[in-house]
């Protein structure tokens, strides 16, 4: 199990509303859907931050492979 900054980030006001919303989607998921959610919180966070994928990727406990 990895660690994960993402029940963190889901309750900041410092992280976009888009990204919140997103995570709060992914820890509501099914098991089967919740990587994909967290693929897509990892996106907006980078997009609308400029973090290093990345570094957005190990935030939301996601493997740090490649950036799509």
């Amino acid at each position: 199990m990895s660690f994960s900054m993402a029940p963190l980030l889901m309750h900041s006001e410092m992280v976009p509303v888009a990204a919140r919303d997103s995570l709060r989607a992914a820890f509501e998921a099914p098991p089967e859907r919740r990587d994909q959610m967290l693929h897509s919180a990892a996106r907006i966070l980078h997009a609308q931050t400029g973090l290093d994928c990345a570094d957005v990727r190990e935030l939301v406990g996601l493997t740090s492979s490649a950036c799509t």
